[in-house]
């Protein structure tokens, strides 16, 4: 559980992260011109589908980790 429970946040995390900075873009120049509500909520919402698909992958494969597939590192 802890393995899985590790994994999704990492996951989580990632997805948050990348939403934000495809949301921010490049035509952004300064840290007070970010768009900071619309930014955190698209984020936010990728967190939870990440989380989701987690809890969808421990169902349909390994419960002991958050991925799709078995194969260890």
């Amino acid at each position: 559980m802890k393995t899985w429970m590790t994994d999704a946040i990492e996951r989580a995390v990632r997805a948050s992260a990348a939403s934000a900075l495809g949301v921010i873009g490049t035509s952004t120049i300064g840290l007070l011109d970010v768009d900071w509500p619309t930014t955190g909520s698209v984020a936010g919402l990728a967190a939870v589908v990440s989380l989701l698909m987690s809890v969808a992958a421990g169902r349909a494969a390994d419960p002991e980790t958050a991925g799709f597939t078995t194969r260890t590192r």
